[in-house]
């Protein structure tokens, strides 16, 4: 489902340009069907990454395919759903239109667009809220929103940014019964987060990036066999990687 091959991207920043290694050489691949987690330190690179495959960004070197066609083709974007770790829409649109304009910006017929809008609005837990202007939002509504917009056209893979960013418990559980609903679909789920109890349960695999190299890809399930808990594989990978990463 997804691949991504030797990919390295370089920024500069500051007055002085100085460069920046975000991305070094990531190699990565996810299968159709997978719930994968991808785990870093802020600024480790996760979201390069991910824009990366939605080609917001451009790789300096390596190549980034979905669905086996490279993400730069615009045919591959039926098949994704996106939620960037802090989204913003248009403020005067209410969510009923915000879903409105993402189910016809994909081609959907008008009618499908009124069910899934009525189904994901309410999953969400924005049915009573869907006549309000975005702009009279909380930051966690503003994330619901956004998460039924990425699910709207019922996308084959879904990138989710930070996804309980701003979500109180109710909505964290409600992302996370989601995300299973979607596995037992057989939909492919890749996710960054930093609240690692829920990549635990949740995922398949986990890769944890440091540095802006992938420093560990495995299974969940036989990486915490041996009674040793996510936390503690993340820290040991954090700090083995702290010398080079200070380089």
């Amino acid at each position: 489902m997804i691949r991504i091959m030797g990919v390295s991207k370089t920024f500069r920043e500051g007055l002085r340009g100085r460069k920046v290694q975000a991305l070094d050489d990531l190699t990565l691949k996810v299968q159709q069907g997978e719930v994968f987690g991808f785990l870093g330190p802020n600024g480790a690179g996760k979201s390069t990454a991910i824009k990366t495959l939605i080609n917001l960004i451009r790789p300096d070197l390596g190549t980034a395919t979905i669905m086996g066609k490279d993400a730069t083709d615009q045919r591959v974007r039926r098949h994704v759903g996106y939620l960037p770790e802090n989204p913003y829409f248009y403020d005067y649109l209410t969510a009923e239109e915000l879903l409105w304009f993402g189910g016809r910006a994909c081609g959907m017929p008008k009618k499908l667009i009124r069910e899934r809008s009525i189904d994901l609005l309410n999953k969400v837990d924005l049915g009573q809220s869907k006549g309000r202007q975005i702009r009279t939002f909380s930051k966690g509504m503003v994330q619901r929103a956004g998460l039924a917009l990425a699910l709207i056209h019922d996308p084959e893979l879904l990138i989710l940014d930070e996804p309980m960013s701003g979500l109180d418990p109710l909505g964290r559980k409600m992302v996370v019964d989601l995300i299973v609903e979607l596995k037992a679909a057989g939909k492919t789920v890749f996710f960054s987060s930093h609240i690692l109890s829920d990549i635990e349960r949740l995922c398949d695999r986990v890769g944890i990036i440091v540095g802006g190299r992938l420093r560990l890809v495995d299974e969940v399930t036989p990486l915490l066999a041996d009674g040793s808990s996510l936390e503690d594989i993340f820290m040991r990978e954090v700090r083995n990687a702290a010398p080079e990463s200070a380089l």
